[in-house]
């Protein structure tokens, strides 16, 4: 038995810091994900940060930018509100909640990404948030206090 299945057997007592990052993470998501879904205007935002960040954004990052998501602001806007909310939404209730981080991880270094922001830049809070992500998946935080707990056994790829 590896180490980290001790400590999730064990269910110390202070595990409890890490179930209310992961509820906080995920009504912050799903608040600014909802938002998104319901502003029929996000599509043009989206498309506004983006062309406002290409002089910014990552050199990689730009041709991808350019001739991939401005064309397609429609569906990524889709794909960031609904991302950003079923990822909520997954970390709240704490199911599926590894696989949910790692998502939110990667949309995080999308957003980063884009803005053309160092690791350390005071103002890059997508570092902070992918911080986050890494915790939540590392430490398997669903399985503390969440449905990852009760159904992993059953699913195993919750476990």
């Amino acid at each position: 038995m590896s180490s980290l299945d001790e400590f999730h057997n064990k269910k110390p007592v202070h595990v409890w810091p890490i179930t209310l990052l992961r509820v906080y993470t995920g009504v912050f998501f799903l608040k600014f994900g909802f938002g998104k879904i319901t502003n029929p205007n996000f599509a043009d935002g989206l498309a506004g940060f983006v062309s406002g960040n290409l002089d910014k954004a990552f050199g990689f990052m730009r041709p991808f930018l350019e001739s991939v998501v401005l064309p397609n602001k429609g569906l990524f806007a889709v794909m960031v509100g609904w991302g950003e909310f079923l990822i909520g939404l997954a970390l709240i209730v704490g199911l599926a909640t590894r696989w949910a981080s790692i998502a939110g991880a990667l949309m995080m270094v999308a957003f980063w990404f884009t803005k053309g922001q160092g690791f350390l830049d005071a103002m890059n809070h997508d570092a902070i948030w992918f911080m986050v992500f890494v915790v939540l998946a590392a430490v398997h935080a669903g399985r503390n206090h969440g449905l990852d707990q009760r159904l992993g056994d059953r699913f195993r790829f919750l476990a």
